[in-house]
């Protein structure tokens, strides 16, 4: 959706493929809801080394690792291990953050603008930490961040996040400290979605919805044909922007990109009737790989990383295990049974950078737009705009 508003504002003529009824049905519809314009850090970084036995035994973990008979998972295993090091998690980085900032100027130009109505709000994040080490490696890449220009971030006390946000009183003790970032935002991903939508077709672009991309037809050095459920269409131009499926897709027409899923839950509680319960700063528990955004009168409860492969059920122990993470973060909130669960498929590379572009060796008239991981929704406008300035130079 952004990348087809940011092409239709460049004056394209724009039409949307998708095999679902409505926008947002894939990894944004019901994801964490962060904005983490200044926090980036990427999954590949040398601490998961340490992790790695929890992550190939422990079916408990919030961060799994599943072999599977699939050598595109061994593939982008061993390429993600050969990341985490210092030098290239510092590059993903620097690179990540620059790219998010230019997603926050264009998605608060777009803001100003359209004045889209999807719960966008700005109430800081805080990240928590469980011990010493882990608060004072956050202290380093908090660090590293600030050489590179990031936003103002600073370390707090398990007191002093309390009092930022008093929804965590009675978890503080169980925190070394934390890392506090007032500028961090919020934004319902998949309202957001529908009114790009609506934009887009009151604009003129043609929304194709339940139409499923079936195969693309190359001939030579361009793709000559969309072949769809409805029929064959053609274009000047394609953006492939499937999310974890692009790498299929990619790979029929003779590209090969390193984009896998990693899998992540959510669920979304009402918490209207106990509004002081739920909190209204943005929390990252990086113990449990669990994030709190609040949406309104809604908490949005998101997390882990599974690299399973195509799995896309909804694991009831999975969602368990996110009401129970709840219960421990804030146990004064009452939510019952009362949750909408979810689950979506990150589109990921190995070291966290997206890709946007021209493949190497690919179609000239193919672009890609996929691999942004867990930070889809906080880089999806800066890569529009990227991808926008890519095609005018073609």
């Amino acid at each position: 959706m952004t990348t087809a508003y940011a092409l239709q504002q460049a004056g394209y003529q724009v039409t949307v493929l998708e095999r679902a009824a409505q926008p947002a049905m894939g990894a944004s519809g019901g994801n964490g809801a962060q904005l983490s314009y200044s926090y980036v850090q990427p999954l590949a970084d040398p601490g998961i080394w340490a992790s790695l036995p929890k992550l190939l035994l422990d079916p408990d973990s919030p961060l799994r690792f599943r072999l599977q008979a699939d050598p595109r998972q061994w593939a982008w295993g061993l390429q993600f291990l050969g990341a985490c090091n210092h030098r290239t998690s510092a590059a993903s980085t620097q690179a990540l953050l620059q790219l998010a900032t230019e997603s926050r100027l264009a998605f608060e130009a777009l803001q100003a603008r359209e004045q889209l109505d999807c719960d966008h709000a700005t109430p800081g994040k805080l990240v928590l930490y469980p011990t010493q080490a882990s608060l004072d490696a956050a202290a380093r890449q908090v660090a590293l961040q600030a050489r590179l220009g990031g936003a103002a971030q600073h370390l707090v006390s398990a007191a002093e996040a309390a009092r930022i946000e008093p929804a965590l009183h009675h978890y503080a003790a169980h925190i070394a400290g934390a890392v506090h970032t007032p500028s961090e935002s919020v934004v319902d991903a998949r309202a957001l979605c529908e009114q790009l939508a609506r934009v887009l077709q009151t604009r003129g672009a043609q929304l194709c919805w339940n139409t499923e991309v079936l195969s693309l037809a190359r001939t030579h050095d361009r793709i000559t044909a969309v072949h769809t459920t409805q029929g064959p269409l053609q274009a000047d131009h394609v953006v492939l922007a499937s999310g974890w499926e692009s790498a299929d897709q990619a790979r029929r027409v003779g590209v090969r990109i390193p984009v896998y899923p990693l899998k992540g839950y959510s669920i979304t509680l009402d918490a209207s009737a106990q509004p002081e319960a739920a909190p209204r700063v943005s929390v990252t528990d990086t113990c449990r790989k669990v994030v709190f955004a609040r949406l309104g009168d809604r908490l949005r409860v998101a997390g882990m990383v599974e690299i399973v492969g195509a799995d896309t059920a909804v694991h009831p122990a999975r969602i368990r295990s996110l009401q129970q993470s709840t219960q421990a973060v804030l146990p004064q909130l009452r939510h019952g049974d009362a949750v909408q669960p979810w689950t979506g498929m990150r589109p990921a590379t190995p070291t966290g950078l997206p890709i946007t572009g021209r493949a190497a060796g690919g179609p000239r008239n193919l672009w890609l737009q996929t691999g942004h991981g867990a930070l889809g929704l906080t880089l999806s406008f800066g890569s529009a705009q990227r991808l926008v300035a890519a095609l005018a130079q073609a």
